[in-house]
């Protein structure tokens, strides 16, 4: 365990080399003067050893029970740094991801930064990828409108964390976590110039995964009471006119390249609100999805 940093970066990762090779490299470029960089491995099928040798500034180390929240709070466990940065392997962090960071800790106990979605392939866009460059990772309404962050750019205290306690399992752990730490009496504020990229899902399958997972874990947070499974029942309901709603934003959004992108966002909005109400309805009545 380290003593003499300031800062720590963890980094949860499960089974993606390259994207972790990438956001390394990409860490790299920072001033990293009194910080350790802590990759929490989920117990990968694949060796670490050629990172380790790429990497040696970086610390590896396992966490065999599976799941984000256990590897980040074993990657705070780790070190006793005062500042924790936290930072998913597949993001890629700008340049003065750690100046800014530094300089903006003191505005609020907890920071969310900007995450900005590009694409791993090449031109036009397909439904999926158009549907993320519009609506995925919009930190500033998660942030400022409904109250929570997510944890693949954030930064906090240790003596937050050490006050509220770990991320939990099986929910959604960052929603979660930052949610607890505002209710503490903790104040959460989001920072455009604490920026991190992030990939586009690909395709379909791909959206589709992320979004099972995300509504598997707001179910865990709705609670199961028959209130609460009402309520959830009638948001299920309300998601196809949601995507009628939201249809605009995709025609206005100045990050689609065609009109052709537009027609394919648009379409997958439907598609992907639509499988969300099946899945909440299904939820609702005591299914699992």
């Amino acid at each position: 365990m380290s003593t003499a940093a300031t800062d720590a970066v963890i980094i949860p990762h499960y089974n993606d080399l390259p994207r972790l090779k990438r956001c390394l490299q990409a860490l790299r470029k920072n001033d990293l003067a009194g910080t350790e960089i802590i990759v929490v491995d989920n117990a990968s099928p694949v060796s670490l050893d050629d990172m380790r040798q790429a990497f040696p500034e970086v610390r590896f180390v396992v966490e065999s029970r599976k799941g984000a929240a256990h590897a980040r709070n074993r990657g705070v466990a780790e070190t006793t740094a005062s500042r924790l940065f936290f930072l998913d392997a597949d993001c890629v962090p700008a340049a003065d991801w750690m100046t800014v960071g530094r300089q903006v800790s003191d505005r609020a106990d907890l920071v969310g930064g900007r995450v900005d979605v590009f694409d791993e392939t090449p031109p036009p866009r397909n439904g999926a990828e158009a549907f993320e460059a519009v609506f995925a990772f919009n930190f500033r309404r998660y942030i400022e409108v409904q109250g929570f962050s997510g944890a693949g750019n954030l930064l906090t205290r240790r003596d937050v964390f050490d006050t509220i306690g770990g991320f939990i399992n099986g929910v959604s752990e960052d929603r979660e976590w930052t949610m607890r730490a505002v209710a503490h009496g903790y104040s959460l504020v989001y920072e455009d110039k604490f920026q991190v990229s992030h990939p586009s899902r690909q395709d379909w399958p791909a959206l589709r995964a992320k979004w099972r997972r995300t509504t598997q874990e707001a179910y865990q947070l709705n609670g199961k009471g028959a209130v609460a499974r009402f309520r959830w029942a009638l948001r299920g309901l309300a998601m196809p006119a949601s995507a009628v709603a939201h249809t605009p934003k995709v025609f206005s959004s100045d990050k689609l390249a065609s009109p052709g992108e537009a027609l394919r966002a648009t379409s997958t909005l439907f598609r992907l609100r639509c499988q969300r109400m099946i899945w909440m309805l299904r939820q609702a009545t005591g299914g699992n999805i």
